[in-house]
């Protein structure tokens, strides 16, 4: 049977409240067996912790750099804290999302460029210190990520390789390759099922099988087959919503881009998900 892993969605936003059993139910009859559930700051800990262990998905822990800005220095702490008080919890599968954001203008600049840039290399060395793989969100920012990680993983001579999945990937080939050396997984969603976007879905197409890995970003991230443009919403449309249910679909467009079936892709990003966060391993069906 085809099933399909989400490594990277947010059940727990806004959007979802009012139905989010639902959600992930349509997922289910979608074929989604799993979701990876990431965290966004201090304050929403519990509820994707809560959300992972209800759907039986799991889930990561971390801050993310749209949220740095008003975060407290303690919050590191507090991280450092969960990921010891959960560190038995097999749905916890990695430290995420964490990372540099260079596309929101205020983040570019100081203060705040500096204070992502802190966190993020703080969160890398909870990773290594906890066992955990990392969760990277990445805006016009690849060269600096795979700087930190080269600049922590120096710092921790003949500590743990990296494992995890770089989300969204929007990058070169050439940093694709860099991140793929790492150790790193790269996510694509419904930014490939766009025609315009030629890169992006060269990259998909050519880059090696065994490293990519399917998610969403539910509720952001949609595909073209939701998503409205201005005039559309203006004229009374209302703007699609994403969801983890999406993901077959969305992987039926990757299967085409590369001339293989879908079943034989979703075995490929599942064997990848595994290899990347190793701890799924035990929460899917043998």
């Amino acid at each position: 049977m085809t099933f399909w892993i989400d490594t990277h969605c947010h059940l727990d936003a806004a959007e979802f409240r009012p139905d989010a059993q639902a959600v992930r139910a349509r997922a289910a009859i979608n074929n989604v067996a799993h979701c990876v559930l990431a965290a966004v700051e201090v304050a929403n800990f519990e509820a994707v912790r809560q959300l992972a262990h209800e759907g039986g998905d799991s889930y990561a822990l971390g801050i993310h750099p749209l949220y740095v800005g008003k975060a407290q220095d303690t919050d590191l702490a507090q991280l450092d804290a969960c990921l010891l008080r959960y560190r038995d919890d097999p749905r916890l599968v990695a430290v995420g999302e964490i990372g540099l954001d260079y596309f929101v203008p205020e983040l570019q600049v100081s203060p705040l460029r500096e204070r992502q840039t802190y966190f993020y290399q703080q969160q890398l060395k909870l990773a290594r210190q906890h066992g955990l793989p990392v969760i990277l969100h990445g805006r016009r920012s690849a060269d600096q990520l795979l700087k930190g990680l080269r600049t922590v993983a120096a710092e921790n001579v003949g500590g743990p390789a990296w494992r995890g999945i770089a989300h969204a990937f929007n990058g070169s080939e050439q940093q694709a390759q860099a991140f793929i050396a790492l150790g790193f997984k790269l996510g694509f969603g419904g930014a490939l099922t766009y025609e315009r976007a030629l890169q992006l879905r060269r990259l998909a197409a050519s880059l090696p099988l065994e490293a990519l890995v399917l998610e969403t970003d539910a509720p952001d991230m949609p595909p073209h087959w939701l998503y409205k443009t201005a005039e559309q919403r203006a004229s009374g449309e209302p703007q699609g919503r994403n969801e983890p249910g999406e993901l077959p679909r969305i992987g039926a467009e990757l299967a085409a881009l590369r001339g293989i079936s879908p079943a034989d892709l979703a075995a490929a990003t599942t064997r990848n998900a595994l290899v990347a966060l190793p701890r799924l391993r035990a929460l899917l069906p043998s």
